[in-house]
């Protein structure tokens, strides 16, 4: 039986796949592993390229794909101890990612633990200053019993590139009431469950998506409504921290645009951050808009 299962959702990502699959099956410092990917109807030559290296693929329909219950499929489908959650354009930063992702299980009392996402070279200022302050070098340990004044990062969890335990995943699996955010679901069904995670900086993958003003603010409108429904927006000085984040991202903007060589205009950089803000303060107050408007403010349609 193999002890790691690498789990790969895919749909049309040939061309950040011809980069990950060689990369993982480069890894190195660890034991035998397999790869399961769940397809959800590509048409670019994902599938042939997949195919080519050893791995079992799972294929279903577009309609059949849902963020959470689709994690959930391709967990069953696994056979390892530990499942790794690896995102299609996520492409391991070393050799070294994924015995630097599961050295961390060596403690029990660990359930999950999550990488480093390093913005892409092209990536706009915004994602790296995002990324820069959300997925920082210092390593730490959320626990249960003691939340080190962690704030909004306490519940933070990305399955971009992550790893859980099978027998964790069994009993908090993925919230499939959840549309989107799935991962925030489950990390907060972890530590509450009294399970640790662990964020590694060393396990580290490339991985960033540009978005322009109108789906940064969707974006975070989910965000907030998801931090209502999971009801953790007002737990542990989530406020406070998250407030605090923003205002670190506004200085970084400032000094951004005092650079001559910055892609980012003022006006729209600041446009940026203030609907980041924006949004998630409807999103948290959603309750007293119209579902009319909801659905226009959603990217995810969250409101059917």
């Amino acid at each position: 039986m193999v002890a790691l299962s690498v789990l790969l959702l895919t749909k049309n990502g040939s061309r950040d796949l011809a980069h990950l699959l060689p990369a993982v099956f480069q890894q190195r410092g660890i034991g035998p592993f397999e790869v399961v990917v769940v397809d959800s109807g590509s048409t670019d030559g994902t599938i042939s390229l997949v195919q080519k290296f050893p791995v079992r693929l799972q294929q279903i329909s577009p309609e059949a794909f849902h963020h959470a219950r689709t994690r959930n499929l391709a967990a069953t489908l696994a056979a390892g101890d530990i499942l790794v959650f690896l995102s299609q354009d996520a492409i391991p930063a070393s050799d070294l990612w994924l015995n630097k992702l599961i050295a961390n299980f060596d403690d029990p009392k660990v359930g999950a633990v999550y990488g480093r996402q390093i913005p892409k070279e092209a990536a706009f200022s915004e994602r790296k200053d995002t990324l820069d302050i959300v997925y920082g070098s210092q390593k730490f340990v959320k626990d249960p019993a003691h939340r080190n004044g962690l704030g909004y990062r306490f519940y933070h969890f990305s399955d971009v590139n992550a790893a859980i335990r099978r027998n964790v995943w069994r009993a908090t699996p993925f919230p499939e009431e959840l549309k989107v955010f799935e991962d925030l679901g489950i990390a907060k069904r972890m530590l509450d469950a009294g399970w640790k995670i662990v964020y590694e900086p060393e396990a580290a993958v490339l991985h960033s998506h540009n978005y322009r003003t109108k789906g940064l603010f969707q974006r975070y409108f989910d965000i907030g409504c998801t931090l209502k429904q999971l009801e953790i927006w007002d737990a542990h000085g989530t406020k406070k921290s998250l407030w605090r984040d923003a205002l670190k991202m506004f200085s970084k903007t400032l000094r951004h645009t005092r650079n001559p060589s910055e892609e980012r205009p003022l006006l729209q950089a600041l446009r940026q951050d203030v609907a980041k803000s924006v949004g998630l303060f409807l999103g948290l107050h959603e309750a007293y808009l119209p579902v009319a408007l909801k659905r226009h403010l959603s990217a995810f349609q969250l409101f059917g």
